[in-house]
Parts: C-alpha cells; sequence; structure tokens
C-alpha cells in the first residue's frame, strides 16, 4: 500500500533491527510530503536506524516502509563517522557523485553537469576548493561537501544523520539555510538531531522515541518535558539483546 495522498512515507507496524534484535519497534504512521520533521530520543534509540530503514540500507524485521515514490529519489547523508575520508578523493570528485544515478557510474560529465557542480560548489561556500583532497578538509568544510552532493542529487526525500555535530556555527548556520531551501521547495527533509533548540527554532514537525514511538506531531507538543523523560526511562529499561516479536493480533 502507498502512502496516502499528500504524504510521501508510511510506516506500517514497522520493526528495524539487526541479528532479530529489534533497534525500532511497531512504528506505525505517515510523513507528510514536503514536510520538515526531526527525529530525536536519548542515545540508542533507534534514531539512525529508522534513516537506514527508510533509504533502504537496511531491511525490515517486521512491517514495512511505504515510499510514495520509487526509491531512487531518496538522498541519504549518514552520520560523518560512517564517512572514510582517507580515500584520494577530491572535492570535486565527491561533489559530481550526486549525479551518478543520471549519468551512472562511468558516464561521462558533460558542460551542464559541470555548471551545476559549480553552482552546488558556490552554495555550500566551498567554491576554490574543487582540488582539495578530502581528507585534508575540516569537519565543517567536509559537511559542506556533502550537502552540496545532495544538492545535484536533486531527491524528493532527504535523510540527515546528525548533519550537524562538531561543525562550527557559522556552517551551521549556512546548512540549516539550506534545509530551509528545501522546504520551501517542497521536499521531504527528515533529520536525526539531538540539540533540541534547534529543531525548535527550524523543526514544525518532530517524532520522539526510545526503540519505540513516545510522541509524534507538533515539536512543542512532542519536546514536553514529561515525553523527554519518559524517553530517556525507556531507554534505560530496554533490553538490547531482546529478540524481535510480532504484534499481538487486534
Amino acid at each position: 500500500m502507498r502512502p496516502s495522498p499528500n504524504n510521501a512515507i508510511r510506516f506500517e507496524n514497522l520493526t528495524l533491527g539487526y541479528d532479530r534484535h529489534p533497534a525500532v519497534h511497531h512504528l506505525d504512521g505517515e510523513i507528510g510530503a514536503g514536510s520538515l520533521t526531526a527525529v530525536v530520543g536519548p542515545n540508542g534509540a533507534g534514531k539512525s536506524t529508522l534513516l537506514k530503514g527508510i533509504a533502504g540500507t537496511l531491511h525490515p524485521l517486521g512491517g514495512r516502509i511505504a515510499l510514495a515514490g520509487s526509491r531512487s529519489k531518496v538522498a541519504y547523508l549518514p552520520q560523518a563517522m560512517d564517512i572514510d575520508r582517507s580515500f584520494p578523493l577530491t572535492v570535486y570528485d565527491l561533489v559530481a557523485m550526486g549525479l551518478w544515478r543520471r549519468v551512472g557510474l562511468f558516464g561521462g560529465i558533460g558542460k551542464s553537469d559541470r555548471t551545476r557542480i559549480e553552482q552546488a560548489l558556490a552554495a555550500v561556500g566551498l567554491t576554490g576548493f574543487e582540488r582539495r583532497a578530502i581528507g585534508t578538509l575540516s569537519g565543517g568544510q567536509m559537511q559542506r561537501a556533502l550537502f552540496a552532493r545532495l544538492l545535484l542529487q536533486d531527491a524528493d526525500i532527504i535523510l540527515l544523520d546528525e548533519p550537524f555535530t562538531a561543525i562550527d556555527a557559522k556552517t551551521t548556520a549556512d546548512l540549516l539555510d539550506l534545509v530551509r531551501r528545501w522546504h520551501r521547495e517542497k521536499r521531504t527533509v527528515i533529520a536525526v538531531l539531538h540539540d533540541l533548540d534547534t529543531v525548535k527554532r527550524i523543526f514544525p514537525e518532530t517524532l520522539l522515541i526510545a526503540r519505540e514511538p513516545i510522541a509524534w506531531g507538533a515539536t512543542e507538543e512532542v519536546l514536553a518535558p514529561d515525553n523527554l523523560l519518559r524517553a530517556r526511562r525507556m531507554i534505560e529499561a530496554s533490553d538490547p539483546d531482546a529478540h524481535f516479536c510480532e504484534r499481538p493480533a487486534a
């Protein structure tokens, strides 16, 4: 079943995990097309696992994820720790990888593509960095380059996993401007975040999880102190070695 009209993603009794141990379970609901949603929760709550499920890099243990469009229209930015910066790649080449779905792995990059790459680099403030090796970049510069790659992917759904962790305030502000731009363009943006002040300031909707959904809706209501306390207590009491179980029949 596809998501209902005006929604981009539908979760149906979704359980995600590793080796039959659930990290997120029994999630139901829909994310609106063009919405701006934060995913928050304590460490170990399953936030990154949920993004991997939406991106298609992790298959459900139970239930399903339905997308309004094809999986190729999803762009995913993993955590910085998941990116190998020792690979001998220039900033230009890294950003150009955002075109691979259109031109193919060994396809040529034409004049219009080069213009788009230059525009993406300019949009994130990296003009002049084209020939720099990615291993020489600061954390903030690397994140700018990865956002430029996202720009080229031109995706309907954009997934950001802790995109502003350990980067400077100026870079954070500039990249948040891009998030706002995507929102104005009616793209669906879902971001895992720890900074609740940023969530309250930028994201109208929030999903609070602690291996299972605690609250989902308007940000101010979701981030109520009692919800945050319940999420923390649920993680403290959770068993990371528990096995996947089906939801009982209604």
